[in-house]
């Protein structure tokens, strides 16, 4: 048990509905396995679970607990504060398998 630190610049959506409401509402709650530490108040680029680029957003609250299922969950709620423009998300897409998505791959 212990927290999983996550960058502040990545918000990857594993769940297509959460990242469809965040786009049709303007926020979402997006849950995560294990205990991590979202940073409540700053703003990070949001991912679809292909790792495509797609959004700015604010993260709102960041709430670590054990479910009724025993299992360790974060919740991270967020508000969008923009979809990224097609160059933006292009680039921000690329950054990011670099920096972070390529390496899992690489290390597989």
């Amino acid at each position: 048990m212990g927290f999983q630190t996550e960058f502040n610049s990545v918000c990857k959506f594993k769940n297509e509905q959460e990242l469809h409401d965040l786009l049709e509402y303007g926020k979402t709650a997006m849950i995560k396995s294990g205990f991590r530490v979202y940073p409540t108040g700053q703003k990070a680029i949001a991912y679809t679970p292909g790792n495509q680029a797609i959004a700015i957003v604010k993260i709102t609250a960041s709430i670590a607990e054990i479910n009724f299922q025993g299992e360790e969950i974060t919740k991270v709620e967020m508000d969008l504060v923009r979809k990224l423009n097609e160059e933006e998300a292009r680039i921000q897409t690329a950054l990011a398998d670099e920096m972070f998505f390529g390496e899992q791959q690489d290390q597989a």
